[in-house]
Order: structure tokens, then C-alpha cells, then sequence
């Protein structure tokens, strides 16, 4: 399903001045992003303000969002919670949308649970899901680490079938070294992006790619052609801006660079503020934009 899938974009969600979700903006957006290398979606992830969209806004979104890529590309949409009937429960709801592929489940939160109370979560959804699910192993904002041993264990459960790793380049490696070669392994972290392919991982799930997606894809095709030197300098350029789109609590500084490059995607919902002018101001710099 994700062979060749070496750059997903985590999508914002535009709204408009009302605060509604603008589907218009939507599609402009998932054009462009299309257009400058995106090869599938993640939909409703923590870029995509899902903790401020209710279910109903959610299913709404993922229905026109398929409607939009019109199966052109994978998509992944957010489904996870830390409470786990509730998470199958709406998998279940969004498994009837045609067009999502997969199912992502953030590591539980709030709750704390350890390592045994983790897996029993990820086996208990995926036991009833109809849709194979992602794990989304994001510890700076769970507050909990899925060790990676912990991946490695689910990842031999047939119906659990990816990893968004948001942690370090060694965790990171000891999961692709140890997962069976279908298992879908993805950086969450932008700087990770040529890291993670060089050691055998799927690629990125990016959020610098709804700027500089041509840079990454340039990058990789670089990577794929034996071009290790011009991978390298591509990356060492972009790692900066990377981190400049994180200087802000996200996503608010790249709906700021999207609205300033002219796809009016608004503001982020509270309790995400725009950026002001001064750090609006100090995040073009960086970004030279």
C-alpha cells in the first residue's frame, strides 16, 4: 500500500473567518501539495487540530478530503484517542468512509499507562478494527514513550502495520532493523526526513512539505539517484526551516507561512493563537519567505 511512499503530509485544516472548515481552501491546498511531490496524507493528526474538531467535523472532513484526492494517493486518518472503546468505536465510523486506508492511533495520553497497558490498547483496537492502524509514537506530547521494543512486538499483530516515530534516530533504527520489511516505518520529525530513509525506513511525514515539499522531494529523488552529496546539502538547508516551522506551538507557524505565500488557511482554533506581527516577522526571516 505504501511502496514508493516516501513523503506524507500531515495536512493542516483551513478554516475560514468563521471558524467553520474551509473545504475550498482544503482542495487548493491538497492541489499544491500534490503538485510538489506529497505521494499520501496523514488527515486529522496533531497538525490537523483534531482536539479541537468535533467527531462530527472529523467524519466530515475525512469524507470531502477523499472526495478531494479522489484515490490518487494514500491517506491515513487520525483516529486514536486515550480512551480505547472510544477509539474503536469511531474507527468503526470511519471505516465506512471508502478511501481511508488507515486508521492512526496516537499512544494513549493523559492516562500514563505503561508498556503492558499500551500493547494490551493496540491489540485490543486492532482486534476490532476494520481498518489496519498506524501506531503514532509521539512522547513530547503523550507524555509517554512506547518503547521500541514495545513497536517491534505489535508490529507482529497482522492488522497493526505502521509506526510514526516521533522520537530518536536510534529508536528509530532499531525498529526498521527489526520489523518485518512490510511494516511501514515513518519519521514524524522533519529533521529526520533523509536519516530516514538512508537506514531503511518508509520516508517522512512532514509538515515542512506544505512549503518546501519540492525541496523534499528533490531530496529524495537525489537519495534514490545516488546523489548523497546533493541529499545531504538539501537537508543541512532545509533543517533550520524545519525547526523554525516548530519555534511556535504548531501548527500555527505554518498556517502563517501558507496564509503569507498566499493559500489562505486561517487561523488555528484556541488554544493555538496566530502568530503576532514580531513573530510572524522573525519566522519569514528563517524561512526566507
Amino acid at each position: 500500500m505504501f511502496e514508493n511512499v516516501d513523503l506524507m503530509t500531515a495536512i493542516i485544516t483551513p478554516f475560514d473567518d468563521n471558524g467553520k472548515i474551509d473545504f475550498s481552501a482544503l482542495k487548493k491546498l491538497t492541489e499544491h501539495l500534490l503538485a510538489t511531490g506529497s505521494k499520501g496524507f496523514v488527515v486529522g493528526g496533531t497538525t490537523g487540530e483534531t482536539p479541537t474538531l468535533t467527531e462530527a467535523e472529523k467524519l466530515e472532513l475525512y469524507q470531502k478530503f477523499v472526495e478531494i484526492v479522489d484515490g490518487r494517493v494514500p491517506i491515513i486518518a487520525g483516529a486514536g484517542s486515550n480512551n480505547t472503546a472510544q477509539t474503536i468505536d469511531f474507527i468503526k465510523k470511519i471505516g465506512q468512509i471508502q478511501g481511508i486506508d488507515m486508521a492512526l492511533v496516537v499512544v494513549p495520553y493523559y492516562n500514563k499507562p505503561d508498556q503492558r497497558g499500551m500493547k494490551a490498547h493496540f491489540e485490543t483496537i486492532a482486534k476490532n478494527s476494520s481498518l489496519p492502524i498506524m501506531i503514532y509514537n509521539i512522547p513530547g506530547r503523550t507524555g509517554v514513550l512506547m518503547e521500541k521494543e514495545t513497536v517491534v512486538e505489535l508490529a507482529k499483530n497482522p492488522n497493526i502495520q505502521g509506526v510514526k516515530q516521533c522520537n530518536t534516530m536510534e529508536d528509530l533504527e532499531y525498529i526498521v532493523e527489526h520489523t518485518p520489511k512490510d511494516f511501514n516505518v515513518y519519521s514524524g520529525e522533519d529533521a529526520q526526513a533523509l536519516f530516514a530513509k538512508v537506514i531503511g525506513a518508509n520516508g517522512v511525514v512532514s509538515v515542512a512539505s506544505h512549503i518546501y515539499g519540492t525541496e523534499i522531494s528533490e531530496m529524495y529523488r537525489a537519495l534514490d539517484e545516488g546523489n548523497y552529496q546533493i541529499a545531504g546539502k538539501i537537508q543541512r538547508q532545509l533543517t533550520p526551516k524545519m525547526a523554525a516551522l516548530f519555534m511556535y506551538p504548531s501548527p500555527s507557524p505554518v498556517k502563517a507561512a501558507l496564509n503569507h505565500v498566499g493559500y489562505q488557511v486561517g487561523k488555528c482554533r484556541l488554544p493555538i493563537l496566530p502568530l503576532n506581527e514580531t513573530e510572524q516577522t522573525k519566522l519569514f526571516k528563517i524561512l526566507d519567505l
